[in-house]
């Protein structure tokens, strides 16, 4: 942005961004806005007929077209199909995850669901973590194997797991890191190394991550799946879903598949998501600190069996944790409770604000889940132990607040265990 200068006589004078052409508002030629500036100013322009900083609301289900042979000339026809609003939303979050494009949708499930049709077919062969998201396993399992699709379920902790699993018929492989919620990671530079080699499509879920802690398609994933319900949003108002795709041709495929299933994100949620979006460096560094005290108070306490942490020594991933989390560790973990499933249940049942027991996650407000009961219910039983989801299991998110207040709340549910 262009500057004035006051020489020692108090005589403004021009500096030279000013004589090669620069003025308010502009960007200064070849400037390159580091992170955080995109998280602000990605995919947004100032609206050219009125000014306004913030983009407008498109709450409309058709444009105007200029005449037959014009059809399409302002880039938008029906918002089922694309909406300014939205598009600008897409423009921020590909730019944010170093994608070649992005689509947006009315929920993350949407958002999976999406990419199972859009890349998989009768007869196909998909590689899914043993740890995954509880919607994604269920829609997986219950829904898409009647398509005659095969779903695998593995353990994606060893890149050899996935390289011994796939086959001839395989076309996804659908990674999860940290995965929920267990925060088992994924070494996405090797599978994706793998996948390359045996030419299958790697997917990454990366919602527990946050492209402010990893970029999975810098590490060679093709697609990126962010529940921007989570913490994109981080303030329990809307629900939603991105795809991040590297490549033009992946692009294409996920935007046709949306328009025939009709399941865009609403102009209403991309503006929320837009403003939202802006503080989520600010956001999930504070949630990292919590987090890591948190932990550390968790692992010192006299009830709590172990805790899960990729921030506290004892995580037995500590290495990846620290190769492939660029910024920070997050504000998600787990832990359990001495006395097993029932001593997990009543400190669950005693925690007190500013906790709140109920779904959901990357939010502003601290908040406490049973997977069992709440978000993995549909895994088979003999599942979820397999992968150390007991009933007992305790998945945290940190939020926001102070740290101490969190700290004293769990003191006392504990004391209840």
């Amino acid at each position: 942005m262009a500057s004035k200068q006051n020489d020692k006589d108090g005589a403004v004078r021009r500096d030279a961004s000013f004589e090669c052409g620069v003025k308010a508002g502009d960007w200064l030629p070849g400037f390159t806005p580091r992170e955080e500036t995109v998280y602000v100013h990605g995919g947004v322009e100032p609206d050219p007929l009125t000014g306004a900083i913030l983009p407008p609301i498109y709450q409309n289900t058709t444009f105007v077209q200029e005449s037959v042979e014009n059809y399409l000339s302002k880039g938008f026809s029906y918002s089922r199909t694309s909406n300014p609003t939205v598009l600008s939303l897409e423009k921020k979050i590909a730019e944010i995850e170093g994608g070649f494009g992005a689509c947006c949708f009315a929920t993350g499930m949407a958002a999976t669901v999406t990419i199972f049709s859009a890349f998989l077919a009768p007869g196909d062969h998909c590689l899914v973590t043993n740890c995954s998201y509880g919607g994604t396993n269920r829609c997986a399992r219950l829904h898409f194997s009647k398509y005659n699709i095969d779903f695998e379920f593995i353990d994606f902790r060893d890149p050899t797991n996935v390289e011994k699993a796939i086959r001839p018929q395989t076309k996804v492989v659908f990674s999860e890191s940290p995965c929920n919620p267990t925060l088992y990671l994924a070494d996405i530079e090797a599978i994706s190394q793998i996948c390359k080699e045996k030419k299958v499509l790697h997917v990454c879920d990366s919602t527990f991550a946050t492209p402010y802690m990893m970029r999975p398609l810098d590490l060679g994933a093709d697609i990126v799946v962010q529940s921007t319900t989570k913490y994109y949003d981080g303030h329990n108002c809307t629900l939603g879903g991105a795809v991040i795709s590297s490549t033009k041709e992946i692009h294409d495929k996920v935007f046709f598949l949306r328009n025939v299933m009709g399941n865009i994100m609403s102009a209403q949620t991309a503006f929320y998501t837009l403003l939202t979006l802006k503080t989520l460096p600010i956001r999930v560094e504070k949630q990292s600190a919590n987090a890591q005290k948190i932990a550390e108070f968790l692992s010192k306490h006299h009830k709590v069996q172990h805790v899960i942490y990729p921030g506290i020594p004892s995580f037995p991933q500590k290495e990846l944790a620290l190769k492939q989390h660029k910024n920070v560790h997050g504000g998600m973990l787990a832990f359990e409770v001495k006395g097993g499933t029932e001593a997990g249940i009543r400190m669950m049942n005693h925690v007190p604000r500013p906790w709140s027991l109920c779904e959901n996650l990357g939010a502003c407000e601290s908040i406490i889940t049973c997977p069992a009961v709440f978000t993995h219910a549909n895994m088979l039983r003999e599942d979820r132990l397999k992968v150390g989801i007991t009933d007992g299991f305790i998945r945290v998110s940190v939020g926001i607040e102070d740290v101490n207040d969190l700290i004293d709340g769990l003191d006392y549910a504990l004391s209840k265990a």
